[in-house]
């Protein structure tokens, strides 16, 4: 098995995905939240890659705008992008449009891909048993932050690597796989003090978003692995 991870969607076009099996990584937030919204009994996610689609394609009762810009919540949507606020109350049985900055144009960019599955911190152990299944060579697709590296992507592709190198034997890792799996190696005792450590997290920090911070750090809380096909994500 070859594992290679790619530290912003802007290093490769979308058609490089085509045949490939790809995990995609937004800790802070979107994938996080994503996880949470259909472990909390979403109907679907639908990820876009600009408010104007977003806007364009919604119109039902049963359909949620949700996301962010600037790490805040978008005018006239419904929900931002704190998986917390991705109750059950509120997204049971709902179908969800999600815009964010980097996340939901990650899994827009990756969408030719056979296999691509979504994973945080929350789910990673669930995530790995699901690419492990496939038999497939893997493609970690880390989102970034606009367009540039960060640092909490990189632990958690470390974390999932980490993961697949205890279940499976003849492993092939990229430098970059082998670097993400040293930052994790160096950070996996201090997941939350990481997490706000770094740009993004001292951007929500400042915002008021411990909260988030506290959830994105928590281990596989969730025995899920969303999936995307045909432009929606489900389990």
């Amino acid at each position: 098995m070859k594992i290679r991870t790619l530290l912003s969607p802007l290093n490769v076009e979308e058609l490089y995905f085509a045949k490939k099996t790809t995990v995609v990584v937004d800790v802070l937030r979107a994938t996080t939240t994503i996880i949470t919204a259909l472990y909390n009994g979403a109907k679907e996610i639908i990820p876009v890659s600009s408010i104007k689609f977003a806007m364009k394609i919604s119109g039902s009762n049963q359909m949620l705008l949700g996301g962010e810009r600037n790490a805040e919540k978008i005018d006239g949507f419904t929900l931002g992008n704190s998986p917390l606020e991705y109750t059950e109350e509120i997204v049971k049985g709902k179908s969800i449009i999600l815009f964010t900055t980097n996340g939901s144009k990650a899994l827009v960019h990756a969408k030719f891909s056979d296999n691509l599955f979504v994973a945080s911190f929350n789910n990673a152990l669930s995530a790995t048993n699901k690419i492990l299944k496939t038999g497939n060579n893997l493609e970690i697709l880390c989102s970034g932050n606009n367009g540039m590296y960060c640092l909490e992507d990189s632990v958690c592709a470390g974390m999932i690597i980490n993961f697949i190198l205890g279940k499976k034997e003849n492993v092939e890792l990229d430098d970059a796989s082998k670097t993400c799996l040293i930052l994790y190696t160096k950070n996996k005792r201090r997941l939350k003090k990481m997490l706000g450590e770094t740009d993004h997290g001292k951007i929500l920090l400042a915002k008021g978003f411990n909260n988030d911070i506290v959830h994105a750090a928590k281990e596989n809380i969730y025995n899920i692995t969303p999936q995307y096909l045909e432009g929606k994500i489900k389990i």
